[in-house]
């Protein structure tokens, strides 16, 4: 395997958590597109003219090669995001300094499940959810991983 990135889909706000996302995290989008910048496929299902400048696809790298990407689910192509509680985005931090900047910084609007503390685990360790409905774990320092 290659590598492993979160793609992550909204309700029509997809450029606002990634604009968010990119606050926190810094980087570029590496890539940018709307609905409206693709060409028409045969047999696709048309976009309807309200969703044109919605997000067909975007991808923020961060600095240690992970890439996170997302788009927004159109309703007129029945689409619907459920935000659930079963998918967790899990960031190992470089530093402790690193973790309560990503820590303070995507907790920002959102609920905080538990917060950055010192586990048994030896490790630096927070969950929450963003303010989009998307959940975190940030730790830093676990000794005893492989």
């Amino acid at each position: 395997m290659r590598s492993t990135n979160p793609y992550l889909n909204f309700n029509g706000n997809t450029e606002e958590a990634f604009e968010f996302y990119r606050s926190v995290f810094g980087g570029e989008f590496s890539m940018f597109q709307r609905f409206k910048d693709t060409p028409e496929m045969p047999g696709a299902p048309k976009v309807d003219e309200k969703d044109k400048n919605k997000v067909l696809h975007v991808s923020l790298a961060l600095k240690n090669g992970v890439v996170i990407m997302g788009s927004d689910a159109l309703e007129s192509h029945g689409q619907k995001v459920i935000f659930g509680n079963s998918t967790h985005i899990s960031i190992d931090a470089e530093s402790e300094a690193e973790a309560e900047k990503l820590f303070r910084g995507l907790s920002v609007g959102g609920k905080i499940t538990m917060p950055l503390q010192k586990m048994f685990w030896g490790a630096l360790y927070a969950s929450f959810s963003d303010k989009y409905g998307i959940n975190w774990m940030v730790s830093y320092g676990n000794e005893q991983r492989p």
